[in-house]
């Protein structure tokens, strides 16, 4: 991976980490006092709804991180290790847990007449969407671990060569 690559998918990663905190510290609070106008039969969504809210930032917030450690290893040349691995499973374990998150809103918006039964049907979709992109980093997880294999295979048979020569 070139530098300049490196540098934009960097930068990338840096604006949103700092958009997501923005969300954190300004939006929710935002939205947390306009839900205080919601009506009383519709009340009980505020609190879980910011909770979810807040919650898949964080799951975003985490995902971003080891990006950023991944991008750092492809860099150094280290990618191909066991170490790359506990990222990669972060990143899985949040994609679920983001998952997780749009389908409990999807349950949390079901009840009642405060959103169409359409809305919620995409919603659970989105969950699903969701969920399918933690599997395309399972088979890419698979293939990572493929060639940390060949790559410690190539180790031993030049260092195998190495003592023959």
């Amino acid at each position: 991976m070139g530098k300049l690559t490196v540098l934009a998918l960097r930068a990338v990663l840096a604006l949103l980490l700092a958009g997501s905190v923005f969300v954190q510290a300004v939006m929710v609070p935002l939205l947390a006092s306009d839900l205080e106008g919601l009506r009383p039969e519709y009340a009980y969504v505020r609190t879980p709804l910011l909770v979810i809210i807040f919650l898949g930032v964080v799951t975003g917030q985490v995902i971003v991180v080891c990006v950023w450690r991944l991008v750092t290893m492809v860099r150094r040349g280290t990618v191909f290790s066991h170490g790359a691995f506990r990222y990669v499973h972060i990143v899985m374990g949040a994609m679920v847990a983001a998952a997780l998150l749009v389908f409990g809103l999807a349950v949390l918006l079901a009840p009642g007449e405060a959103v169409a039964p359409g809305i919620v049907l995409l919603v659970c979709g989105a969950s699903v969407a969701v969920l399918g992109v933690a599997l395309i980093v399972l088979v890419l997880r698979m293939l990572l671990a493929q060639a940390v294999a060949r790559d410690v295979e190539a180790t031993r048979m030049r260092a195998e060569l190495e003592g023959v020569i």
